[in-house]
């Protein structure tokens, strides 16, 4: 009895951290206890997006194991490097990555200096991922950061998810779309409040025309002038 007793205890603390990479631990525990999760506001957050430069015709020369193999090398790297940092993993759909800070723990002003050092840190991570089926070429990651305020809840009830919404999601998503490779693009709102500690290098890009945004003043982030992230 004692055995099975610790086998029951072992494999429901296996099933509780399944949860707690799936769900914010906060909103796990509500759910495990059939509460209803509400919504909730949030003034300032930052928020990241990531994707492969040419993923498409990367994935068309490869067969599907390869493309997953390719995909799961590189959130593996990328999963254990955010875990030095403030922030939370929101999800990824297909080569794209999304992660905030902010949120689901408020972390008061830190959440754009956090993520501003997970961005610097992914990218050049990112060159030193192995490509199984092609072993001479290399990743490349267009990023994209803003700042603002957004809602985040769970949704859905057969596969909950933790979702953010909200125009701040948006248009950190267009920063990453009109980015370049290897390049970190910031918004004005990104660049004001990493201004505060003056540790960063950042380069004016200028305006440019973003999609539902209009003109919009931009900025690259090149560096951390503290320390090196070329680890």
């Amino acid at each position: 009895l004692k055995e099975k007793t610790e086998d029951l205890k072992r494999e429901r603390q296996l099933a509780e951290d399944l949860l707690h990479q799936m769900l914010p631990k906060s909103v796990a525990q509500q759910l495990r206890k059939r509460q209803k999760v509400e919504a909730e506001n949030y003034d300032q957050v930052t928020i990241f997006f990531s994707d492969i430069v040419g993923f498409t015709s990367i994935a068309a020369s490869c067969t599907p194991l390869q493309v997953v193999e390719m995909l799961n090398n590189l959130y593996v790297c990328f999963d254990s490097r955010i875990e030095s940092y403030d922030v939370y993993k929101v999800e990824t759909i297909g080569d794209a990555y999304m992660v905030a800070s902010g949120l689901p723990e408020r972390n008061g002003t830190k959440h754009a200096d956090e993520i501003a050092k997970m961005s610097l840190d992914l990218v050049a991570a990112v060159r030193q991922v192995v490509i199984p089926h092609m072993p001479t070429g290399r990743l490349q990651l267009r990023a994209g950061i803003h700042t603002g305020p957004c809602v985040a809840g769970v949704v859905g009830y057969k596969m909950p998810r933790y979702c953010l919404f909200g125009d701040t999601v948006n248009t950190a998503s267009r920063m990453e779309s009109t980015s370049l490779p290897q390049k970190i693009h910031i918004s004005s709102a990104t660049y004001e409040a990493l201004l505060t500690d003056d540790a960063y290098e950042i380069k004016l890009r200028g305006e440019i025309e973003v999609k539902g945004k209009g003109k919009m003043k931009t900025y690259w982030l090149l560096g951390n002038k503290n320390y090196s992230v070329q680890n």
